[in-house]
């Protein structure tokens, strides 16, 4: 017999705004780094670490995942949980199909505008073109994703999967954790991967490996970390940490200083390159724990800055994730073909990208509003007819002999 606690359905759940912040400033990051030889995308993590934007919203996503419905399921809600996930994996599910429409004819329409079919296949687009009808089903199934869309069934991928990883996390914590390294470790040696399209080719975020992140971030959010915070946070933790991402920046500058790059010894580059992303190669992985290690250190949840006007634009962003994802993915390529076709000048990639982040902010704003609208509906029950209900009710008379 299954024992439901009604207060784990129904406790509030305090948000967490550093997460929004995060999430908001990750998604800036995606909408500069989708602009070819954008100046403003020097200001991007990854041009100073091993890691970048996509480990900023698998990892959150793990985690809220964990620290929402982590509670919800040890309660003895699993349908409840997982009634909600699947219907969040069903709304990014539809928002990609219609990303994919949206952006493949926005691309068709430029190159065919500006006569330059540059555009089609820099954004792995030609084939569509030319076979409209097997693409898109392929496109329906997730395995053909033109450029700068690859994301998003990673995310569909593993919000599908949360309410099993979750309920096992709350029954065999550790044990799942170990299970997800496993899998993480067999799938870079065995070269396991998702099929995708054209055939011979594989997703670009591998979700075999990519899930060890996800789950490890719900295992932190179902309160194990704290269960280590003494170690975590220590001393020599944080020091070596500090160590780490002061070596990924060094390292990450001899991809632009060639004198630099002269100073690291052969057999260190053998040991490191290539830093993978489709396999979430171990150091983007530690790369960005060491950087969570010191964020979580500096800015507590109690930040009071966090209420400020200065950093709601970013939280207001972070806090409608999806949508301002996807109108990322169209801006970004509008910041492109306009480069592209009038000027590069430095003036002209401030102007583009800071406008680009005005809209983003706009659309985040109106959306926000709109979810302070109260919303308007009316509760329809059955009700049985009035003269069926008098039937049933009166006696019938009895009969005459």
């Amino acid at each position: 017999m299954i024992i439901r606690d009604q207060a784990a359905l129904l406790a509030p759940v305090e948000r967490d705004l550093r997460l929004d912040l995060f999430r908001g400033i990750g998604l800036w990051m995606i909408f500069l780094d989708h602009i070819p030889h954008d100046v403003v995308a020097w200001l991007t993590l990854r041009n100073y670490g091993f890691s970048d934007a996509a480990e900023f919203f698998v990892f959150i996503s793990g985690y809220l995942v964990g620290w929402i419905y982590g509670p919800i399921i040890a309660g003895g809600w699993f349908l409840a949980a997982l009634k909600r996930l699947w219907t969040r994996t069903a709304e990014m599910y539809v928002a990609h199909i219609m990303l994919f429409l949206l952006f493949t004819a926005q691309i068709a329409r430029t190159a065919r505008r500006f006569d330059n079919p540059m555009y089609e296949h820099e954004f792995n687009v030609f084939n569509f073109l030319a076979h409209p009808d097997e693409l898109i089903g392929q496109a329906i199934l997730l395995k053909y994703k033109p450029v700068n869309l690859d994301v998003l069934p990673l995310y569909i991928t593993l919000v599908f999967a949360s309410p099993f990883i979750v309920w096992c996390l709350v029954r065999r914590p550790n044990l799942t954790l170990a299970a997800s390294v496993v899998l993480y470790l067999l799938s870079r040696w065995f070269d396991w991967n998702v099929a995708s399209y054209p055939p011979g080719t594989t997703w670009y975020f591998n979700p075999f490996c990519w899930q060890l992140m996800f789950v490890f971030a719900a295992w932190c959010g179902i309160g194990q970390i704290e269960k280590i915070s003494q170690f975590v946070w220590s001393k020599a933790a944080m020091t070596l940490a500090a160590a780490w991402l002061v070596f990924a920046f060094i390292i990450v500058m001899t991809w632009h200083i060639h004198t630099l790059e002269a100073m690291i010894p052969k057999w260190m580059i053998k040991a490191i390159y290539p830093i993978d992303k489709t396999d979430l190669d171990m150091l983007r992985l530690t790369h960005f724990l060491a950087l969570a290690i010191w964020v979580t250190h500096f800015l507590p949840r109690n930040w009071k800055a966090l209420q400020t006007a200065w950093l709601r634009p970013i939280i207001l962003c972070g806090q409608h994730s999806l949508p301002i994802f996807c109108l990322g993915v169209f801006l970004s390529f509008s910041a492109h073909w306009i480069l592209t076709q009038y000027t590069k000048g430095v003036w002209e990639q401030l102007a583009v990208s800071f406008l680009g982040i005005i809209i983003m902010i706009g659309v985040a704003w109106l959306l926000d509003r709109a979810e302070r609208v109260p919303n308007l509906f009316v509760k329809v029950s059955e009700v049985e007819d009035p003269q069926t209900a008098a039937v049933e009710i009166v006696p019938a008379a009895p009969a005459r002999r």
